[in-house]
C-alpha cells in the first residue's frame, strides 16, 4: 500500500519552462554583462534557447544541482567566485513567480485526505525551495534541497531521508518527478516511480524508468486509488 509521496519541485509541482524560461534570459544577461556573444555561449552551455526562452530536454539545469550548474557556468566566468555565483542564483530563484501546471492545493489536499505523507526532494537549494513553496508549506512533512545534508539526485539520499524522518519504508513510497534523474533516485531508494510531463522531458524519455507516466500530478489521486483497489 502507498503511504508516502516525495515530489520533485521544478517540472513536477511547477511547470519547468513556464516558470524558469523567462527569468533565465535575465540571469544569463546579468552574469555576462549583456554581451550577445557571451550570452549565446552561456545559453548553449546551459541547454537554453535564447530564441524560444525554453530549456532543451538535455539541459543540465533540469536535473543537476545548483552547485553542479554553477561549476559549469564558472568555466565561462573566470573572475567569479563560486560562493558569490550560488548566492546570486539562490537570491534570484526565491522570487521567481511559480507557474502551477494544475492548482496545487486541491491536489495536495486530496492526497493528504487519502492518508498520504508528502515530501519534496529538489536539486535546488532548500531556502529558495521553501520560498517557492511558501503557499503550500503546510502540506509537506519533509523538504530537502541539495544543500540539506542528504546530497542531490540521482543519488537516493534525499528520498531515504524522507523515509527516515517519516518512519515510512521506501517500498511504501513513490517518487514523482519530471526527469530521468528523479526516477533514478526513486529506483535507487527502492520506491515506485511516477513520471510527469510538466518538464522538458518527453514520455519516451521517462517511460523506461517509470511505473507510469502521467500528464500532471492532478492525475495522481485517481492512479493511487486504482493501485489501492488492485
Amino acid at each position: 500500500m502507498i503511504k508516502g509521496i516525495i515530489f520533485d519541485k521544478d517540472g513536477t509541482l511547477f511547470d519547468f519552462n513556464a516558470t524558469w524560461g523567462p527569468s533565465t534570459r535575465d540571469m544569463i544577461a546579468s552574469e555576462v554583462e549583456g554581451d550577445p556573444a557571451r550570452m549565446a555561449e552561456m545559453a548553449e552551455l546551459l541547454g537554453y534557447s535564447l530564441d524560444t526562452g525554453l530549456f532543451l530536454p538535455s539541459s543540465l539545469v533540469i536535473a543537476e544541482t545548483v552547485s553542479t550548474v554553477a561549476d559549469a557556468m564558472l568555466g565561462l566566468l573566470p573572475d567569479v567566485a563560486k560562493p558569490d555565483l550560488i548566492a546570486r542564483m539562490k537570491a534570484a530563484t526565491m522570487h521567481v513567480p511559480q507557474v502551477e501546471p494544475t492548482p496545487l492545493r486541491p491536489v495536495l489536499d486530496a492526497l493528504r485526505n487519502m492518508g498520504l505523507t508528502l515530501g519534496v526532494a529538489t536539486n535546488d537549494a532548500e531556502e529558495p525551495a521553501r520560498a517557492n513553496l511558501a503557499h503550500v508549506l503546510d502540506m509537506f512533512d519533509f523538504i530537502a534541497g541539495f544543500d540539506s545534508g542528504f546530497g542531490g539526485k540521482p543519488a537516493p539520499g534525499q528520498l531515504l531521508g524522507f523515509c527516515a524522518q517519516t518512519g515510512l519504508t521506501p517500498a511504501a513510497c513513490i517518487m514523482v518527478g519530471d526527469s530521468v534523474h528523479d526516477l533514478a533516485a526513486g529506483r535507487a531508494a527502492g520506491m515506485r516511480c511516477v513520471g510527469v510531463l510538466t518538464g522538458p522531458a518527453q514520455r519516451a524519455d521517462l517511460t523506461p524508468h517509470a511505473d507510469v507516466v502521467l500528464g500532471t500530478i492532478a492525475e495522481l489521486p485517481a492512479w493511487i486509488a486504482l493501485q489501492s483497489a488492485g
